[in-house]
């Protein structure tokens, strides 16, 4: 990947992932104030544009809006597994490994403080996210005394750490299947692939048939969002009649700004606003909020950098270039901000039930507390003599 697209993607990420902490913070004032009636009803008001597609704007902000920043991870995970850093195995094998270790960790933890509670226990997956744009947006604040190499490895790790989440979300997710819905998901899926066969360049076709595509997989019990992703998988990163034409990479670069500065900072002030009334600090300390914040503070920064130091004294890898154990660590750290991602799993395992406003405070909880901690020990690793 060459340096100055890190560079770019990098300072777009960063200034997202400060809007994001503005608009959940905006949410959770709001949420708390005389305006909240106001807020949670404009969420829960039905917007209908046929009679079989009648959503909330809350479910039309998740499962509509979102299926672009799926669409955005999708195109970025085939240009990447492509010609980027996942198409080197070397260049994988440490952000892939710290990523496992990141996924496995959080999610014992979580699971061992839940296995009670079989409805609890399906929130598993909450902690196990790492929100990239809240998490460059931190360390942006340091500028360039992050080397380089430290901010990919971060980077490549969250790349992993949201193909996991897709995984997650398909395995776990998706409801009771329709079979006539999933039929036509899988005909038009075809016929998209074989405008890829045909190579044909124009995104217009792309995206009529993905919209098609989206209302078949939203029916058919499948999570919408993954048609994003699906969609993204079909549209040609290159042409070969013209090498300057890319038309995966046009995609992706029209759709960054706004999914950056639109989309994530609705989602996320739909999402992160918690009411703190009725709730006690003893609230805090149930199982389902503890296992969410433990999982992100703790499990994160022990799977992941517990992994990268016995994979790198095993030998199997190097430590980033010009990066020390210290930058590894708080970098580690860091990547307990789950945020964006563990809302939106929130939002899955626990709709509309007792559990919700607790697991988002469990996730702002564990992801400042991240934020916080891994933005010290980055300054203090990063000092100059």
């Amino acid at each position: 990947m060459p340096i100055q697209i890190i560079k770019e993607f990098l300072k777009l990420e960063a200034a997202a992932g400060i809007i994001l902490v503005v608009a959940a913070a905006c949410a959770m004032i709001v949420a708390n104030s005389p305006l909240a009636p106001a807020y949670n009803g404009v969420l829960e008001t039905h917007l209908g544009v046929a009679p079989w597609l009648d959503k909330s704007v809350l479910h039309w902000i998740n499962d509509g809006l979102m299926v672009l920043f799926f669409l955005l991870i999708g195109a970025e995970l085939k240009r990447e597994a492509i010609e980027g850093a996942l198409s080197d195995v070397r260049q994988i094998v440490l952000p892939g490994l710290a990523a496992i270790g990141g996924l496995v960790v959080p999610g014992l933890i979580y699971a061992a403080l839940n296995w009670h509670d079989a409805h609890a226990l399906s929130g598993w997956a909450v902690p196990t996210a790492t929100d990239i744009a809240f998490t460059l947006g931190v360390m942006a604040l340091l500028g360039s005394r992050v080397p380089l190499a430290v901010k990919v490895f971060v980077t490549t790790l969250a790349i992993v750490d949201d193909l996991a989440a897709i995984l997650i979300i398909a395995a776990f997710y998706s409801g009771g299947l329709a079979t006539l819905p999933l039929i036509g998901a899988l005909v038009v899926l075809a016929l998209l692939f074989a405008l890829n066969r045909l190579r044909v360049t124009s995104l217009v076709p792309y995206l009529v048939l993905g919209v098609v595509l989206w209302m078949m997989v939203l029916k058919s019990g499948v999570h919408a969002t993954l048609a994003g992703v699906a969609l993204a998988m079909a549209i040609p990163l290159t042409d070969r009649r013209n090498a300057e034409n890319r038309p995966l990479e046009r995609l992706e670069h029209g759709l960054h700004p706004w999914v950056a500065y639109l989309i994530l900072p609705l989602f996320a002030f739909a999402n992160a606003g918690v009411g703190l009334q009725g709730l006690s600090p003893a609230d805090l300390l149930t199982p389902v909020p503890l296992g969410i914040a433990l999982g992100l503070f703790l499990g994160k920064q022990i799977g992941i950098f517990g992994t990268t130091m016995v994979a790198t004294r095993l030998g199997w890898v190097r430590m980033p270039e010009g990066g020390t154990t210290a930058m590894v660590y708080g970098a580690s750290v860091l990547c307990g901000i789950g945020f964006t991602m563990s809302l939106f799993i929130g939002g899955l395992a626990f709709a509309a039930d007792e559990h919700v406003a607790l697991t988002r405070l469990g996730i702002i909880i564990g992801s400042l507390a991240s934020a916080v901690a891994g933005y010290t020990l980055l300054v203090l690793a990063t000092r100059r003599p």
